[in-house]
């Protein structure tokens, strides 16, 4: 589904990445691993085409290349996008915020609907006249990533969706993550946490200075803790 070739990116005149490569096939969760700074968000934002210049390699789905194209238009292609930030509307309400995206039309039946993300996120619904700047980093994560199941994508990109969140919040994104691989909605996530490459992903790639340095399947990143070692900041070996 998504091929990343030897790809190369900078911000003006700042390389950001020197050589990613990797790939996400139908249904698959692909966990990008590393520290920060190292270059994950910078590897999503070259998805999507968003904030950073490609300048070599290519992004390639389903066969075709994204290059040049806008960030909508990517996303009209079937990828999402949650950034780290969120990029809730605070001052409309989640009601609101979910009216924003609108579906790509595929000649099929849109599977998320509102009542899906609802059924995902019940609290959402409970608080669906809420405005969202007021609601807690948790329920505004949940809420950017049901807005950007509603343009119903094939790939959806999370940039550290754990980041600053209570331990329960977190089991709560880890049930959302584990029940869209059931549904075979295909996930690339940046991520620290060895917590979720344990619960949620098919494979494991870590990134370094920019630079892709590992690839392969949880059991064998765990059985080589000299990666995590070398590459993580992690205290959770074990949790």
């Amino acid at each position: 589904m998504l091929e990343i070739r030897d790809l190369h990116a900078a911000y003006g005149r700042s390389a950001a990445l020197h050589g990613v490569s990797l790939s996400v096939g139908p249904g698959e969760v692909v966990c990008l691993v590393g520290r920060n700074g190292v270059g994950k968000t910078s590897t999503l934002r070259a998805v999507v085409q968003e904030l950073i210049q490609v300048t070599g390699g290519a992004v390639l789905l389903d066969g075709a290349s994204l290059a040049g194209l806008p960030p909508h238009q990517v996303i009209r292609r079937g990828i999402g996008y949650v950034p780290e930030d969120r990029r809730v509307f605070a001052s409309l309400t989640v009601a609101e915020n979910l009216r924003v995206p609108v579906a790509p039309a595929r000649g099929a039946a849109a599977r998320w609907t509102l009542g899906a993300v609802y059924g995902l996120f019940p609290q959402l619904r409970e608080y669906r006249g809420r405005v969202a700047g007021v609601m807690s980093g948790g329920e505004q994560q949940m809420l950017s990533i049901a807005r950007s199941l509603l343009t119903n994508p094939r790939l959806l990109l999370l940039d550290e969706p754990h980041e600053g969140l209570a331990p329960r919040v977190v089991d709560e994104i880890i049930a959302a993550l584990l029940a869209l691989k059931r549904e075979g909605v295909s996930m690339l996530i940046s991520e620290q946490s060895v917590r979720t490459i344990k619960a949620c992903a098919d494979r494991v790639y870590v990134i370094d200075k920019g630079v892709t340095v590992y690839h392969g399947t949880p059991a064998e990143f765990e059985a080589n803790p000299e990666v995590a070692r070398r590459y993580l900041m992690v205290a959770e070996q074990g949790g």
